[in-house]
């Protein structure tokens, strides 16, 4: 189960396209990320990503009242019922048709679907389990336009619905004496938002040219009451015997009750007193010659506020029914494509498409509670730091974004340079990040400070396609793709030490040897030169190849080089004897799509194909390999066979995804995918400029081709994370409970463990455990065993043991609260058997740095909270100081006063010091 590695999350991207949504109790966001979910915990400052995805783009999602529930919708309208407690989906369901937004009523009993021009209301799946989860209701005709907002009265007996003709339909979710529907007007432009008023059919339009309309009604909501008679929807039965009335059922299970409207009033309408509505006012946001498109807008009834947001970037808060102008604000230069505000009505998210941002705005304070942008464009590369707990990632916009692995969350980015960041890797201290790119310099960032403390330069300008940084930490090379050239630079100093010439084609990777100081660099003019850095930077051994080498990677202990060449193969070399020892023809595995602009197939576009990237995992045993496919694979050196093949994306909305071509869309002419008829923001055709593989920051219509451009094994050896086109994926090892025993017997079972328990048998317990491999018992076994004995345990361990047993302390201890009693037993585990492990050292590598990631987490946290502590506690004292001081109004209680301060003073300097004593013994 070594391989076992599932999707884990979703880093790089915090919002693409599609509606946001708070969750129930209003502290997480959820947002769309291509074709999957992410949610956004504001409370404790995490992220993670549903493990599962759409065939295409999501474009809206609706969300239970209880927070159950979601349905999530694509390009296409295939809809997914997923359960937001479980992480699964419970239903998979199509619309047919593109579909413009969802919304739940708020008694969760029933939904709305808007696509086209009609609205669909649908049964909510209950808590019994159903066959079909979505039963359709009625089905609501009466826009002329596409459908583009909903929402519901707080009883859920009516909702509204906005259209693109402009014109404002009120539905009532069963037929009222009052009132089936209803039509309002007064617009000039596309409904934007619909709300009504709390406990009241009075309602708010808001239409794309900045105008709110406010209209109130004569009816009162308690007035509704159902027709006498009403066609009740006929459900699906089962066991019917005639087959005509199955038929019958069946075609109005389909359809439901049709409501047709009509906006002109019919004579019997006229006669009985129906639901009338009154134009009271009306308001324009637009300032004269200011005017910008109203693209979002979101409403809080409880509150009466209304955040609306414009297509320059800034939204506007203003107080209904006077409409009061809060304030205003700009946070963005692109449009803001979605606005929610949570149950409370204090945060605010934005989420702009553009520049990929997500904004959670507190407005009473003024605040940002949460502000993350992604990679605006493809991310180039990554790198882990050494002990595990930072990524940084390099992108086509020129930004360097550091991202935390516990949170999953951007906390510094780094905007020095002007072009594209073409590598990326971390020193060996880990606190300092250093980046080349295609702007010719080469910036070291401190990861205390947050600054660029040292640029490096080359004489003559230089774009630099590869990077690399020695075990020390002294030496930074980079090569140039123009020049042919290496340079190499002091950290401390900042100079330049050598300019290695040799390569006859761009070089195209560089990777420093991680026990001897050799750098090995790889180009396209077939060769792998070995740079000796301590005899004068000479060249020690030239490798040759039968194709261009586009990556070079060592393995961890130094003794072996693997190089991807063009021709699709991995070989494998001894740096010592300059030998070739394996190879690996991989091209077959990449099972590469075809484009929809490619006039040859799949399988012939495979032959060009080739890995872009490689990566040793933290045994040296595998190694990772990614190119331009959706696949990553896994391969074993040693044996040269694939172990495991990923498939990172299964995303139709992007590019060279599928074998073959739909023959459907084919035609005389030519590819039907090829015509672009009104992409971007629907304002016209905006014509996509041929041989366009990645994005740009203008408005043309693109399709982005898949591929994995950098990846990486954690030191810890537990994840390993991609950048691709969708983002930077990380995928781990699954935590769920998989059976995997190590030397089973029949003896073996957890009675036979529990009972050596009871007599006391700790160490015995302990290896029966550890035979049976069950998470939960081994924890349990190992939380029962008393700290006092935990030294005499670990001598009697026996040596096959001591490393499972080392693992599986640095896993807890990630987790766990019991903090010290994890550390006594890493602690004796390293003292009494640190002679042994440090012989085999290379195999329990990753198993220490999982247990330094562990340590070092811990301590930065307890530091942060005793640095706190103590500043209170000075506080403290300072204030009991200066309280003692100002105390003395008459004379004559001058002196007891005296007495009693000069006891507080010294109660509180023995506090004081006490308190300093005990933060130092914890730290």
């Amino acid at each position: 189960m070594k391989f076992a590695y599932k999707f884990s999350n979703l880093l790089g991207a915090v919002y693409r396209q599609g509606n946001l949504s708070f969750s129930e109790d209003g502290n997480a966001v959820i947002s769309p990320v291509g074709n999957r979910i992410s949610i956004f915990d504001l409370k404790n400052n995490t992220s993670a990503t549903l493990p599962l995805s759409t065939a295409k783009n999501i474009t809206c999602v609706g969300i239970s009242p209880d927070g159950n529930l979601a349905i999530v919708v694509d390009e296409d309208g295939a809809a997914l019922l997923v359960s937001l407690i479980t992480r699964a989906i419970l239903h998979h369901f199509h619309f047919h048709k593109p579909v413009n937004s969802i919304r739940f009523s708020p008694d969760g009993r029933k939904f709305v679907v808007t696509k086209e021009n009609v609205a669909l209301l649908y049964h909510a799946p209950g808590k019994q389990r159903e066959l079909n989860a979505f039963v359709l209701d009625k089905s609501y005709h009466g826009p002329y336009g596409e459908t583009t907002c909903i929402d519901w009265t707080d009883d859920s007996k009516c909702f509204v619905v906005g259209s693109e003709d402009m014109s404002t339909w009120v539905f009532g979710a069963e037929r009222w004496t009052k009132l089936t529907y209803y039509s309002l007007g007064g617009h000039k432009d596309v409904i934007v938002g619909c709300f009504f008023e709390k406990d009241s059919l009075d309602l708010y339009t808001v239409s794309q040219d900045g105008i709110l309309c406010v209209w109130e009604s004569n009816t009162e909501l308690d007035s509704l009451v159902l027709k006498n008679k009403t066609d009740k929807p006929k459900m699906p039965r089962q066991g019917e015997d005639v087959e005509e009335e199955e038929e019958d059922e069946e075609e109005e299970a389909q359809e439901g009750q049709v409501i047709r409207g009509k906006a002109q009033k019919s004579k019997s309408e006229e006669k009985t007193k129906k639901v009338r509505y009154k134009h009271i006012s009306k308001h324009f946001f637009n300032k004269e010659r200011d005017f910008t498109k109203l693209t979002a807008a979101a409403y809080h009834k409880p509150t009466h506020i209304l955040v609306t947001g414009f297509a320059s970037g800034i939204f506007h808060l203003h107080e209904l029914p006077e409409v009061n102008l809060i304030h205003s604000l700009s946070i963005s230069d692109q449009k803001i494509a979605s606005v929610a505000l949570n149950c409370s009505g204090d945060w605010i998210a934005f989420g702009c498409s553009g520049m990929g941002q997500l904004l959670v705005w507190e407005w009473q304070s003024e605040s940002y509670v949460f502000k993350q942008q992604g990679h605006f464009n493809n991310l180039a590369s990554l790198a882990y730091s050494p002990d595990g707990q930072y990524i940084a990632t390099g992108g086509d916009d020129g930004k360097v974004k550091v991202w935390n692995t516990n949170s999953c969350l951007c906390f510094v980015t780094f905007t020095e340079h002007t072009s594209s960041v073409s590598d990326v890797a971390f020193t060996s201290s880990g606190f300092v990040v250093v980046s080349a790119s295609l702007d010719g310099t080469v910036r070291a960032f401190d990861l205390h400070r947050y600054r660029n403390f040292r640029t490096f330069t080359s004489p003559r300008p230089a774009q630099f396609s590869s990077l690399a940084v020695d075990v020390s930490g002294e030496l930074v090379s980079a090569g140039a793709q123009d020049s042919f050239e290496i340079f190499l630079w002091s950290m401390q100093t900042g100079r330049l030490l050598e300019i290695l010439g040799g390569h006859e084609g761009p070089v195209s990777c560089l990777c420093f040897s991680p026990v001897q100081s050799i750098l090995a660099s790889s180009s396209w003019d077939r060769t792998i030169r070995l740079w000796d850095m301590m005899d004068s930077w000479q060249v020690k051994e030239t490798l040759h190849l039968p194709a261009d080498a586009l990556s070079v990677a060592y393995r961890p202990d130094g003794q072996e080089l693997a190089v991807a060449t063009l021709n699709g193969e991995i070989s494998f070399w001894n740096p010592n004897t300059a030998a070739q020892v394996s190879s690996v023809a991989g091209r077959h595995d990449l099972e590469t799509g075809r484009k929809e602009t490619d006039k040859v197939s799949a399988k012939q576009l495979s032959k060009a194909k080739c890995f872009t990237s490689l990566c040793y995992s933290a045994d040296g045993e595998s190694i990772l390999s990614g190119g331009q496919s959706k696949f990553v694979c896994i391969y074993n050196v040693k044996e040269q066979m694939l172990l495991k093949k990923f498939e990172i994306s299964c995303n139709l909305s992007f590019d060279a995804m599928e074998e073959l071509l739909d023959r459907r869309k084919m035609t005389e002419f030519g590819s039907l995918a090829l015509v672009d008829d009104g992409a971007g923001d629907k304002d016209g055709v905006n014509i996509s400029l041929p041989g366009v593989r990645r994005g740009d920051m203008s408005s043309r219509h693109f399709k982005p081709e898949i591929r994995v451009s950098s990846l990486c094994f954690s030191p810890t050896g537990r994840s390993w994370a991609a950048t691709s086109t969708e983002g930077l994926l990380i995928y781990s090892l699954d935590g769920a409970l998989v059976f995997d025993p190590y030397d089973l017997d029949l003896d073996v079972t957890p009675a036979s463990i529990r009972k050596q328990l009871r007599l006391q048998e700790w160490a015995a317990a302990i290896v029966l455990a550890f035979r049976l491999n069950e998470k939960a018992l081994k924890q349990e076994v190992l939380e029962t065993v008393p700290h006092e004995q935990i030294a005499v345990i670990c001598g009697t361990l026996p040596d096959v043991y001591v490393e499972k047993l080392l693992g599986f302390v640095a896993t807890c201890l990630e987790k766990s609260g019991h903090l010290q009693f994890y550390m006594i037993w890493a602690q004796s585990l390293l003292m009494l058997h640190g002679q042994k492990l440090k012989n085999r050292s290379g195999s329990i590598l990753p198993t220490l740095q999982a247990l330094q990631k562990s340590i070092q987490r811990h301590w930065d946290n307890l530091a942060k909270l005793c640095d706190f502590n103590l500043y209170n506690i000075r506080y403290a004292v300072a204030l009991s100081k200066q309280r003692g001081m100002k105390r003395a109004p008459e004379q004559e209680e001058e002196s007891s006063q005296a007495d009693d301060d000069d006891d507080d003073d010294e109660q509180s300097e023995e506090m004081s010091q006490a308190s300093l004593d005990n933060e130092e013994m914890i730290l």
